[in-house]
């Protein structure tokens, strides 16, 4: 059994860990508030934004109105933008991203390319010695559209070079503060009949149609509108995947919290037991020695 001293700096040890998660959890708990809220904010634009282009890009053969509508046979390749955290202590976070995202193109028929967002998910797909082009790290902990639309501009270069036949986007899909789902979606070629993602379609009300007027025309629109739309769906999944990441951290610095404590329940207990023990030893020692010089 450890002696008392050994028992003692295991618990200043334990100590010390749980004040450490337990500060990591208040912070999170913070940022997370920060990033629900700069999330909420995004929706009323990208909503009305996918209520344009919807309008517009639904019109009779969509395909030649622009080259990002225009399906493809997947053979030259796909390109994932795969979004993960800077930092670790999120528990399973990070993996859960890389994990998905390799089981989801593992067979892939076609060679995948990657656009790694983070610093955790970039060293993990490194290790999996996958092939990245780009890499976005260290970004601000609040960021703005400015800050990330490059990773938008990238992947629609990609695709309009003709080097990948499709475009997906994987993320965490934040749903509340104990449920964080990865999601993926494609961003290219652009799909407006579907709804799926946080950013949800216009409500339809009943009625006719609204009636749009554009100016100067349809084509010069739709050529601003749908590369600047697929660089919005980056950043909502950015702002998904921070609030996400926060709330993670917060859940697992929580059950850490939770976990040094009962450990140092436990460590106390044993320390008691062992002082006891030394205490009953030398209490023996003096009643024994007493006894012989008596005698």
């Amino acid at each position: 059994m450890a002696s008392a001293r050994e028992m003692r700096l295991r618990i200043g040890s334990v100590r010390n860990i749980a004040q450490v998660t337990r500060a990591l959890e208040t912070v999170s708990a913070s940022k997370v508030r920060k990033s629900i809220n700069a999330m909420t904010a995004t929706r009323a634009y990208a909503t009305k934004a996918w209520q344009v282009l919807t309008h517009v890009a639904g019109q009779p053969g969509r395909e030649s109105l622009h080259p990002l509508l225009q399906e493809r046979k997947v053979e030259r390749g796909t390109l994932v933008v795969v979004i993960t955290g800077d930092r670790g202590l999120a528990g399973a976070y990070n993996s859960n991203v890389i994990r998905f995202t390799i089981q989801k193109l593992d067979h892939n028929p076609a060679p995948v390319k990657y656009i790694a967002v983070g610093r955790k998910g970039r060293d993990l797909l490194i290790r999996r010695r996958k092939d990245i082009i780009a890499d976005f790290s260290n970004l601000p902990a609040a960021p703005a559209f400015m800050d990330v639309s490059a990773i938008g501009r990238l992947a629609v270069d990609e695709f309009l070079q003709g080097t990948v036949d499709e475009v997906l986007l994987v993320y965490t899909d934040f749903i509340n503060m104990a449920r964080q789902v990865v999601a993926s979606k494609k961003l290219l070629p652009l799909e407006i009949e579907s709804g799926e993602g946080r950013i949800e379609p216009f409500e339809h009300k009943a009625g006719p149609a609204a009636a749009y007027e554009y100016e100067p025309d349809q084509n010069e629109i739709l050529e601003e509108i749908i590369p600047r739309f697929s660089a919005l769906q980056v950043y909502q999944a950015i702002l998904e995947s921070l609030a996400s990441e926060h709330a993670a951290r917060m859940i697992a610095m929580r059950n850490a919290t939770d976990n040094a404590r009962e450990l140092l329940g436990g460590l106390q207990l044993a320390y008691n037991k062992v002082r006891q023990q030394g205490i009953t030893s030398d209490i023996l020692d003096i009643v024994g020695g007493a006894e012989a010089l008596a005698g």
